[in-house]
């Protein structure tokens, strides 16, 4: 059953709910984690989001994965695969609110590095913050319940982002 693209205002509460589980998550796999990032829409204060705090764990290499995987099952989170073949796993812990999505990336992955590029741009210019909200929004209203097509049609949006970001240097 298709499920609704649901976005809420920013809630300040979603910085305290990424320090709680940074917490958690660094102590169940400290021997694994590099570096662990607050992602996603939730990261930038201020901007319209999915109720989802979403997080990037860098591990020490692809060979942590397994590793990771185990200790974040453990606890709960649903493994959800590498979707894109591009080296990323995806976790979702659905028992809390907000939920929590995770993704284990290995050292030096694009995905990751264009992920931080993009929501570090947001954090530092707030016009490109607020054409993101407009675009979600907007994207949300027309595809309510296909969240694939709502995240496939920002692709271009961050691909525009990142490259400013790549050219600023920010």
């Amino acid at each position: 059953m298709p499920t609704l693209v649901e976005l809420s205002a920013f809630d300040p509460n979603w910085t305290s709910d990424f320090f709680a589980a940074e917490v958690l998550l660094r102590t169940r796999l400290a021997k694994y984690v590099v570096s662990i990032d607050h992602i996603g829409s939730t990261a930038v204060p201020g901007l319209t989001a999915k109720p989802i705090i979403d997080i990037d764990i860098t591990v020490s290499s692809l060979d942590d994965v397994p590793g990771a995987t185990l200790e974040l099952i453990k606890i709960g989170f649903e493994p959800r695969g590498n979707r894109y073949d591009d080296d990323v796993w995806a976790f979702l812990w659905k028992r809390r609110t907000p939920q929590i999505r995770v993704y284990l990336c290995p050292p030096s992955n694009r995905t990751h590095e264009r992920r931080m590029l993009f929501w570090d741009y947001l954090r530092q210019h707030d016009e490109a913050a607020a054409a993101y909200a407009v675009l979600k929004r907007r994207l949300a209203d027309q595809f309510p319940y296909d969240g694939d097509r709502y995240t496939s049609e920002k692709s271009a949006f961050i691909s525009e982002i990142v490259g400013r970001a790549m050219k600023s240097g920010a």
